[in-house]
């Protein structure tokens, strides 16, 4: 875990700790812990767990802390997309706070890289934010630190108010997998992810959903990002909505030129436009 990936919205995944709990339908078909129970078994277990416990040091994807891959960004010249915590929610209640505020440490000091930070726990990124901004000498998140939250179905939207308390220059909303139809406030939204879910028992997504998303971006001015259609497998059902890929992000600028560069040349990639 740590360098490339084949999440198309990222350029690498950070995984200073592992291991989350389910907290909405979202969650059910969890493809980190599927991950964690099978090919990532035995080298979870090995670790002892946040909270010591019997029942967690049987469980492989309880949440596990990794402090050796704290400075794993430092050592990457090449700006890059990094999703934090692939594997785990950075914001789960078993983690600390002095972790999650190491994690940020980081991410301030390695800041040729942009971070894309996805929690199911946004009032929480909240509450951290207000009691430790201070210990990280800013008021609001900078630039190259992104914060998201996954809104699968109407019944979590309440998330995305949640999100709006983070005085984020990004916020961005992973509606993957989509289970339903939602109709977004998109006021303070600066990207949506849409995808269908995939692997064993996925549930197949209404394509009307994605394009009600989709189309509620455009008329907001919001980047459109279409993952996946889902089934089987992530590749099963393409990634095309209407015809065409929708490969839009937040055009950002940051310190590195770097990093803007690589923005401005996915888009001209891609043909997607803002």
């Amino acid at each position: 875990m740590g360098t490339r990936t084949a999440i198309e919205w990222t350029d690498a995944t950070w995984n200073p700790v592992t291991g989350c709990t389910k907290v909405s339908s979202g969650c059910e078909h969890c493809y980190a812990e599927r991950l964690a129970r099978l090919r990532l078994r035995d080298a979870y277990l090995r670790r002892r767990p946040a909270v010591d416990t019997e029942s967690n040091r049987n469980d492989p994807f309880a949440v596990r802390l990794w402090p050796e891959r704290l400075r794993q960004p430092l050592r990457w010249g090449e700006p890059r997309m990094v999703f934090v915590n692939s594997m785990s929610d950075l914001f789960h209640r078993d983690i600390p706070e002095a972790f999650v505020l190491e994690v940020f440490e980081v991410m301030m000091k390695a800041d040729w890289h942009i971070y894309q930070v996805l929690t199911k726990r946004p009032s929480r990124v909240a509450r951290f934010w207000n009691r430790f901004h201070g210990r990280l000498a800013t008021s609001e998140v900078p630039p190259h630190i992104w914060i998201g939250t996954s809104v699968e179905n109407w019944e979590v939207s309440y998330r995305v108010r949640h999100l709006r308390l983070i005085p984020a220059s990004v916020r961005f909303l992973s509606c993957e997998p989509l289970l339903g139809p939602i109709e977004l406030d998109l006021e303070g939204i600066h990207w949506v992810i849409v995808g269908g879910e995939s692997g064993p028992g996925h549930r197949p997504m209404n394509m009307l959903w994605a394009r009600r998303i989709r189309d509620n971006c455009r008329r907001a001015g919001v980047p459109f990002f279409f993952k996946q259609v889902g089934g089987k497998t992530a590749k099963a059902g393409g990634r095309q909505l209407d015809g065409r890929e929708w490969n839009e992000m937040p055009c950002m600028v940051c310190r590195s030129g770097g990093v803007s560069a690589h923005l401005v040349n996915s888009y001209a990639a891609t043909g997607s436009s803002i």
